[in-house]
């Protein structure tokens, strides 16, 4: 009699769904797998593992943003001839996803296929995830992030779910999860200019605003959006003096409908046309000239999503305060954790990434519930969901010359207590129907 495996593919199917949203995508499975798996949304192939030419299938001429391995690698005879007809298939910019069994449990699944508990397959080998690293990196293919899923696979009277989250949770650092995931993207990719998008979300912001964008480089093809909210001084008059004195670029305006500078983002959002995106606040504490670096970063194909870090050079004096800057190592830490991305400095307003990020990051916010009050949060974090790779850019961070800052330290920091512990729930345990 055989375990049942329901419970631990129907998981797997929902944490595949994060990568695929409204991405064209590929699902390449062990023809084992045909009735196990239903992503119908998505196109298909089933290798017969045992053929010797099973790798015609992937001779197609079809390019895609997403391709899924899934009970595959382990069986395959062949791994360098089949990542690189995978690689063929995908995107300059897509990912490749390989999710396989964590070989921790290699000694367990075969005395479990021993005593007929689960299907047995001969060709099984349970690969080190290093050694799969250094077959992509020889093809041409850039590792990512490691993790795995499901440390309970099973109903178990309906309470499978609560105990396999309890223990996911509990040993979340470890690795211990049953199936594991690898995310890749293709290292080479002609260097490509992409019209840019600037969004300003403003308040109070007057003072700023002609220095900011006399000083924002000259970029072809650029948009600026101006994302305001009600002011105390003539912020929108000022914006709107400067659409009508600068031709240089394409302006648009946009009135939030609620407060907040994550509001002021996500409907900026809304209306960007261009396939880059950069956030810079209004208050000229970062320097705009260095935008050049950040949109260079991910044309070159270094990056999928660029994170400005104020903690790494020396800050001028009063651009934080302190318990700003005691409040941003203890959260950096809590995030570095949950995310388990190695950055310093979540919290800074300026970030740019692709216009097609748009899709992953509403896919986030439609999941969870807890306000973000400045979108960082958001950002960062459905960047680290979705499998984007992200690196820091050090900025060097200034004191605001007009206004004071909005941010209430207390208030704020309290929602983003709320908001980690909340996190920490969605990336460290599996998703259940």
């Amino acid at each position: 009699m055989k375990i049942k495996n329901s419970t631990f593919y129907k998981r797997h199917e929902l944490e595949l769904e994060k990568y695929l949203n409204q991405k064209k995508s590929l699902h390449i499975s062990n023809l084992s797998s045909k009735n196990k798996i239903n992503l119908n949304s998505i196109d298909n192939i089933f290798l017969d593992l045992e053929d010797i030419g099973n790798l015609q299938k992937l001779d197609i001429v079809k390019k895609y943003e997403r391709i899924v391995f899934t009970d595959v690698i382990e069986n395959h005879y062949d791994l360098n001839n089949l990542l690189t007809s995978a690689l063929n298939l995908l995107n300059e910019d897509g990912k490749l996803i390989i999710s396989s069994l964590n070989y921790k449990y290699s000694i367990i699944f075969k005395m479990f296929e021993f005593f007929n508990l689960k299907d047995s397959n001969k060709n099984y080998s349970y690969i080190n995830p290093k050694k799969i690293d250094q077959v992509t990196s020889g093809i041409g293919l850039s590792y990512q992030k490691y993790y795995s899923k499901q440390i309970f696979p099973f109903k178990f009277f309906g309470l499978g779910n609560y105990l396999n989250s309890i223990l996911e949770s509990i040993f979340f650092y470890f690795n211990l999860g049953i199936k594991t995931y690898m995310v890749f993207k293709p290292t080479e990719r002609s260097v490509e200019k992409f019209s840019k998008s600037v969004i300003v979300p403003a308040k109070n912001e007057a003072g700023n605003l002609e220095e900011l964008i006399d000083r924002i480089p000259d970029f072809e093809n650029l948009e600026i959006i101006f994302s305001y909210g009600k002011s105390d001084d003539n912020t929108l008059e000022v914006m709107k003096n400067i659409m009508k004195l600068n031709n240089k670029y394409n302006f648009k305006l946009v009135k939030q409908s609620k407060n907040g500078k994550a509001n002021a983002v996500w409907e900026a959002l809304d209306v960007v046309e261009n396939d880059l995106i950069a956030i810079l606040d209004a208050d000229i504490s970062v320097d705009p000239e260095t935008l050049i670096e950040f949109f260079e970063i991910i044309e070159n194909n270094r990056a999928d999503f660029v994170n400005g870090t104020r903690l790494i050079y020396q800050m001028e004096k009063n651009s934080m305060r302190f318990l700003n800057k005691v409040g941003n190592r203890f959260f950096q830490f809590f995030i570095g954790k949950i995310i388990n991305e190695q950055l310093t400095d979540s919290l800074c307003g300026t970030k740019v990434f692709k216009r097609s990020f748009i899709s992953d990051l509403k896919l986030w916010q439609s999941e969870f519930n807890v306000t973000d009050p400045f979108g960082d949060f958001d950002l960062i974090f459905s960047a680290a969901y979705t499998g984007q790779k992200i690196l820091e850019l050090p900025i060097n961070y200034r004191e605001r010359k007009y206004g004071k800052t909005q941010i209430s330290r207390f208030r704020d920091g309290l929602k983003l207590l709320v908001y980690l512990f909340m996190s920490f729930i969605v990336f460290n345990t599996s998703r259940n129907e």
